[in-house]
């Protein structure tokens, strides 16, 4: 029971990012054929709208770290000082699967690391699939 709640905390981090993310693209893929704009312009908003998406399921899983460090789940160490700005810095490099080793993750916060690198990862690669089908029906070749 010990390892339940961190673990149950972790999953509905993953699930509210997953969430997040295919709803974004969902609106995205609905939008961006209407918008009166040339199709450079915009695969451009899509561009600048999974950004902004890939950002929040970054503040999301950093909110995740802040919060399981109230109740114990863990902590991070190293060059951390505890401030919204660190948390979301690895919160970045631990999405975007960089992982600098300055922060090192201990306790629980070591399967929230590995659950958001894993997320990330696939949350990124749904990205970089999404603006290819978008670019290739609306990019021509001149």
């Amino acid at each position: 029971m010990n390892h339940l709640l961190p673990l149950l905390t972790n999953a509905l981090f993953v699930v509210a990012a997953v969430f997040i993310h295919y709803e974004v693209l969902n609106r995205l893929s609905r939008t961006m054929p209407a918008l009166p704009l040339k199709p450079r312009a915009r695969i451009t908003v899509g561009v600048l709208g999974v950004l902004l998406a890939h950002s929040v399921e970054v503040a999301l899983f950093a909110l995740g770290y802040w919060v399981g460090g109230r109740f114990g789940h863990g902590e991070l160490a190293g060059d951390f000082s505890g401030s919204a700005a660190d948390y979301i810095y690895f919160s970045y490099a631990t999405f975007t699967t960089v992982g600098f080793g300055d922060i090192v993750p201990l306790g629980h916060f070591r399967w929230l690391a590995g659950l958001e690198s894993l997320t990330g990862f696939v949350l990124i690669t749904w990205t970089a699939s999404f603006l290819y089908l978008e670019m290739s029906q609306n990019w021509r070749r001149n």
